[in-house]
């Protein structure tokens, strides 16, 4: 980025300081893995397995297959702190820098790393996975990592985890609700507790943005053209399992045929941004920034257009997560 840009995030640190750092939660004051497992200390510790198992039982394959391709995206975590310690002018210099950035992006994956801990350990538990050939698969996507094609940019950067956290909170928040139908409240519980977690870091993230739109709006639409014109990468794009080269997809088109993640909710999540940013609003913008303007304004619908016309045939997968059953996409 130019000098000029990177000024601007270093001069709102001390803005960050007081309305960024406020959505992180002291520790001592957040859930635990284990304030939703059974307790290994305890003499009921196998009963309480057991009843996890039982639970367990009545849970379908193929939400389990969306239910591990979540889990596996939260367990890539190293990937999106690197991505985020990429951004010019916000990125953590010593790996313990005091910054309000830098703070912020140790503090929310600190907090980000409990929703891979408990879902590892609630999917360890209840003997309805391989959880071999998931460890596998969490290796092989560290190990690949991510292309957002955010440049570097923390304007891109921003809009970015934005976007992904709204994407987050929605799919863990639908992942809750089919297993209460399914009849499993602790599962439940547990989705909904992370799904709370990602609707407050999207709500910092989504303040970021708006702050930017502020003091540089044009800028600001420009990137967000730019991040949809290459279209939102989900964070686990790079996914294998060893054998699948489509495993991504196979596993997204489980969730769309769940409604857990669905390209309406995609539509849906750029026209809440698009209002929370009051993008339709924004005057004095170059030429470029009101094409900008009225190119994302008008996206959301074009996007609902396109889904509609995407009917496929039926199409059965084998998932290596859950011992090479097929699930229908």
């Amino acid at each position: 980025m130019p000098p000029e840009k990177i000024e601007i995030f270093k001069n709102l640190e001390g803005w960050a300081e007081q309305n960024i750092l406020v959505h992180l939660k002291a520790v001592e004051k957040c859930w635990q893995p284990q304030d939703f497992l059974p307790d290994p200390a305890s003499d009921g510790f196998h009963d309480q397995v057991m009843e996890l198992r039982e639970r367990a039982k009545e849970i379908p394959d193929d939400y389990f297959v969306v239910l591990v391709g979540d889990m596996i995206t939260e367990e890539a975590l190293p990937t999106y702190q690197t991505l985020l310690n990429n951004g010019d002018g916000v990125r953590d210099e010593t790996a313990a820098s005091l910054t309000s950035w830098a703070k912020w992006i140790r503090g929310w994956t600190a907090e980000e790393n409990r929703h891979g801990d408990l879902l590892n350990k609630y999917l360890y538990l209840c003997g309805r996975v391989d959880m071999r050939q998931i460890e596998k698969t969490i290796q092989y996507l560290i190990g690949s990592g991510m292309d957002p094609r955010t440049e570097n940019s923390p304007y891109l950067g921003f809009i970015y985890t934005s976007f992904q956290e709204r994407a987050t909170f929605i799919s863990h928040g639908n992942t809750a609700r089919h297993a209460k139908e399914y009849g499993d409240s602790k599962l439940a519980q547990i989705c909904g507790t992370i799904a709370s977690d990602e609707k407050r870091h999207e709500t910092a993230y989504t303040k970021i943005v708006e702050k930017l739109f502020e003091i540089d709006p044009d800028a600001t639409v420009l990137a967000l053209a730019d991040m949809m014109r290459k279209k939102i990468t989900m964070p686990a794009h790079l996914m294998y399992n060893g054998r699948d080269d489509n495993l991504f997809d196979h596993f997204s088109s489980v969730a769309q045929r769940l409604g857990v993640y669905t390209a309406k909710d995609y539509a849906d999540i750029l026209e809440f941004l698009v209002g929370r940013w009051k993008v339709e609003d924004k005057t004095g913008l170059s030429s470029e920034g009101r094409k900008a303007q009225d190119y994302v304004c008008g996206l959301p619908q074009r996007i609902r257009r396109l889904a509609l016309g995407r009917a496929k045939k039926p199409q059965y997968v084998p998932f290596s997560w859950i011992f090479d059953k097929e699930v229908k996409l």
